[in-house]
């Protein structure tokens, strides 16, 4: 066990709450209980430090925090349920708060509302498609949720198909649901994807690092083939070159990422550029 994880432990067996703020980056337990700076009130700026984050503030709060993934909010208390490191974002226009989240090495996807996803066309009940997300259950999309689709204008979706899509409900107690066009009725990219290219998986981490602002690898990646590439926040990504052997090197080289340094990813990425 690491360093942090020991220390995490060791907080969490004497049950005192740990500081977000000074654990940010480090790897927080299920069952730990976060400390986050004390919101403003009626009273003006707290003085009092830090304080259990109370999800049930007055109207009078400014401070707005988003519980993300691995985080559950338990009464007036937020609470960590997964393994992990603890990230933060601050929000665009500043002011405290933003959101809070758990980056966790998992595997297995658990659909979220608004996540982009690659899911593939298993079955069609009436005029329902039933696409697998990689989740415990198919997600249903219907076949007026895509762009200029009527009752009379049928989108071309077949079973085996490829279908880049957001969800718009995903909680625990209802079949999660998919569509694909934007709240404008935009598809916006999404929709069915080439039945050309490779479709594989990576894992969950890998896909985050990858859609961060700034990414180096993809940055690499297009300066080494011209390529199209769809990302799933499910784990599965969707690539494409001018070839196919240009696909496979670019599928191996994007698993491969994930336990690579920037040092050996650049010497990589130079020898297929001489090659």
């Amino acid at each position: 066990m690491t360093e942090t994880a020991v220390v995490a432990a060791e907080c969490l067996a004497g049950g005192r709450a740990r500081a977000a703020r000074s654990v940010l980056g480090q790897v927080v337990l299920p069952g730990e209980e976060l400390l986050l700076p004390e919101q403003e009130d009626a009273e003006g700026p707290g003085s009092a430090g830090e304080r259990p984050l109370s999800l049930n503030a007055g109207v009078r709060s400014r401070v707005r925090v988003v519980c993300g993934p691995g985080l559950r909010r338990c009464g007036d208390r937020l609470l960590v349920t997964k393994c992990g490191r603890l990230r933060h974002k601050e929000p665009s226009g500043g002011g405290g708060g933003g959101v809070y989240w758990v980056d966790s090495q998992q595997k297995r996807y658990v659909p979220v509302k608004g996540d982009h996803v690659i899911g593939i066309v298993t079955a069609k009940s009436g005029d329902i498609f039933k696409v697998d997300v990689g989740g415990s259950e198919p997600a249903s999309l219907s076949y007026l949720a895509f762009e200029g689709a009527t009752k009379r204008n049928r989108p071309n979706v077949q079973v085996g198909d490829l279908i880049y899509g957001q969800f718009v409900v995903a909680n625990k107690d209802m079949e999660p649901e998919m569509v694909c066009i934007d709240s404008c009725g935009r598809a916006n990219g999404m929709g069915v994807i080439g039945q050309d290219g490779l479709l594989f998986k990576v894992t969950l981490g890998l896909i985050r690092k990858l859609l961060a602002p700034n990414c180096e690898i993809l940055q690499e990646l297009g300066k080494l083939y011209p390529l199209e590439i769809v990302f799933g926040m499910n784990g599965r990504i969707w690539v494409k070159a001018k070839t196919i052997q240009q696909t496979l090197i670019l599928a191996n080289v994007l698993e491969a990422c994930e336990h690579m340094t920037s040092d050996q990813r650049k010497q990589i990425f130079s020898r297929l550029a001489e090659s």
